[in-house]
């Protein structure tokens, strides 16, 4: 853990988030900006800074939040109509907090290129 991550701070509830999933590798938690009726960040419990920083002993970490990802798309029943996962990487990829995040956007319509 990064004694200076937002990230990090929520994982050991330091930091309140409202949390939709949570097991031993990875936690998810309702985005306090969303831009989507459904945007959720998942996210490892490890700091891992950038998707630079992954190393093969990431996959499964990496596997496993982008199949809570899904889940918790059926869950929201937005899987069937559709929606976004992304990750962003450094400055020009949009990264604003150091730590790897998945978002997940769903319940309305997504356009391309995402801007």
């Amino acid at each position: 853990m990064s004694d200076s991550c937002l990230f990090c701070k929520i994982v050991l509830g330091e930091i309140p988030a409202t949390f939709v999933y949570q097991d031993e590798f990875v936690v998810a938690f309702e985005d306090i900006n969303p831009a989507a009726p459904t945007h959720i960040l998942v996210i490892p419990r490890q700091h891992i800074s950038t998707l630079n920083d992954l190393e093969a002993k990431h996959d499964a970490t990496v596997g496993r939040m982008t199949r809570v990802a899904a889940s918790i798309a059926k869950e929201r029943g937005i899987a069937e109509g559709g929606f976004r996962t992304v990750f962003n990487c450094n400055e020009d990829g949009g990264q604003s907090v150091y730590h790897i995040h998945q978002h997940l956007l769903g319940g309305r319509s997504m356009s391309w290129p995402p801007g």
